[in-house]
């Protein structure tokens, strides 16, 4: 199909492209920005004017819930939400049920990634067998059946010799590792930032050191062994503190962090609401800010959702009792536009850290606007609000956003040039 979009402020940030013009479409790619070829004949167009285009956004975590987990989503209702928020392009985590473990399992997501069509899916393979950290996963198959990295989730290497074994192996094959560094030890059992917070809570803590202490050894090891390295769900200053470190002494890593990090605090806990109950843990307004400042620098190149959507039941137990997780895919745009109106990002950076940054980070064909590319474009209005909940496509509705009046409205989501989503 041919299709142009006409007058929208055109944001590119891999090209530094920032202007009012057209975009056309054909097969799929972008034929042209500006003028339309001689000869090209649109058989639809989208006046976007007031509008800003800009490449579909790349999310780094979204859990789809299935195979395994169907009362909690699906692959064809949480792509339909992640296309809703602006994604056109997601990795999904190994934590299925069986675990993405095997070529079988991500050759099941991938077709049915397919025959949704909401957004392109990128699996993210177990780096060990059934997540137990103990005998490593076949990497080369799991690679060939479609994987882009490896990663473990939480469920941590407890001897740190397998680890760096399986480290190696991945080195040697040139594949990415994703590390979510949590030391087991420190964190077992806690269900809040260990501060001033959870102690007026009476709840259990988990330090800022259960980040620290394995991140450190994380990029020691990453340094012995020259692994490609992207570090997931940062949440404290000093965490990233040490990311920051590790690249200025010309360590090749990259990192991103759960965009709820960059809003909320652990003060949020203070009524008991499992709504805010994630893992690893909300922290400090200190963190917060170094957070914040680390994705200003560009030492956290990606905002992530970290979508993790339940059923109902999942979050009406006391607080210790509920799963963890935030349902956010959807809103992934007009939560993220909070940063600019807050003055942290201006408009072009944000978009910079939604699309290029962790396009990069994992080396995905995304992220970008160019003649000959893929057609992966979200198209909003920065003026307009988004009342979160109003029109909710996630099977899981545990979002603690709900009712609030968010800037930017997603007005269309085109996948290969085909629309995916249209407010």
């Amino acid at each position: 199909m041919k299709l142009s979009i006409l007058g929208a402020r055109v944001i590119d940030p891999s090209s530094g492209l920032d202007q009012i013009t057209d975009i056309h479409i054909e097969a799929c790619k972008i034929i042209a920005l500006g003028a339309a070829p001689a000869g090209f004949s649109a058989m639809e167009t989208i006046d976007a004017t007031g509008l800003v285009a800009a490449p579909g956004l790349v999310d780094l975590n979204v859990a789809l819930r299935e195979p395994g987990y169907s009362r909690k989503g699906s692959i064809a209702s949480e792509t339909r939400a992640a296309a809703a928020g602006g994604v056109t392009s997601l990795c999904c985590p190994p934590q299925t049920k069986p675990v993405l473990d095997t070529s079988a399992v991500a050759e099941l997501i991938l077709d049915r990634a397919r025959e949704a069509g909401n957004t392109k899916v990128f699996p993210i393979g177990a780096l060990s067998k059934g997540l137990d950290g103990e005998q490593l996963a076949e990497l080369v198959a799991l690679r060939d059946a479609g994987c882009v990295a490896f990663g473990n989730g939480l469920e941590s290497f407890r001897n740190t010799r397998t680890l760096c074994r399986a480290l190696d192996y991945a080195a040697t094959f040139d594949l990415t590792v994703i590390f979510n560094s949590q030391d087991h030890d420190l964190a077992e059992g806690g269900l809040a930032h260990e501060g001033a917070a959870a102690s007026f809570l009476g709840l259990p803590g988990i330090p800022e050191t259960a980040e620290t202490v394995a991140l450190a050894r994380d990029l020691l090891l990453v340094e012995q062994t020259g692994v490609r390295a992207h570090f997931s769900q940062l949440t404290s200053a000093r965490g990233v503190a040490l990311i920051a470190q590790a690249q200025a002494r010309g360590l090749k890593v990259t990192a991103d962090v759960a965009l709820y990090q960059l809003i909320l605090t652990d003060e949020a806990l203070i009524d008991f609401s499992s709504l805010y109950h994630v893992q690893p843990p909300l922290r400090t307004r200190a963190d917060r800010d170094g957070l914040r400042e680390a994705l200003k620098s560009g030492v956290i190149s990606a905002i992530s959702s970290h979508h993790q959507p339940h059923e109902r039941d999942a979050k009406l137990a006391p607080f210790g009792a509920t799963e963890p997780g935030i349902s956010s895919v959807e809103l992934l745009l007009p939560l993220a536009m909070t940063l600019v109106e807050d003055g942290l990002l201006d408009l072009p950076t944000l978009l910079a850290r939604l699309s290029a940054g962790p396009a990069e980070a994992l080396r995905l064909p995304a992220g970008k606007l160019a003649v000959g590319g893929a057609a992966d474009i979200v198209l909003f209005d920065p003026k307009a609000s988004t009342v979160a909940g109003e029109h909710w496509l996630s099977r899981g509705e545990n979002c603690p956003f709900m009712g609030h009046s968010l800037p930017g409205v997603v007005r269309y989501t085109l996948v290969d040039g085909r629309i995916s989503h249209q407010a």
